[in-house]
């Protein structure tokens, strides 16, 4: 999976912004915060679900399964939205 390349992220301080462009169903913007943002950087390259939690559960101090099922919730949204292609 990967981040659509109609999607595109801009980085502040406190958080990323992924502003939807060209011809996709989704028309907005989407506020990442820090632990969002990392996993939409992931998902710059092609990647899987459990490269992303390993990456995470790298990062962050959390449980596996928590991380996991977070990642989850997040990937759910994106790809709800179609910013990510499989």
């Amino acid at each position: 999976m990967k981040l659509n390349s109609n999607f595109i992220t801009h980085d502040t301080e406190d958080e990323q912004v992924m502003v939807a462009t060209g011809s996709t169903a989704f028309a907005g913007l989407v506020r990442n915060n820090k632990t969002a943002a990392f996993i939409v950087e992931q998902l710059k390259e092609e990647t899987t679900l459990d490269k992303i939690v390993d990456a995470v559960f790298t990062k962050y101090d959390a449980p596996r399964d928590v991380i996991e099922k977070d990642v989850r919730k997040i990937i759910d949204s994106l790809k709800g939205i179609g910013a990510i292609d499989e």
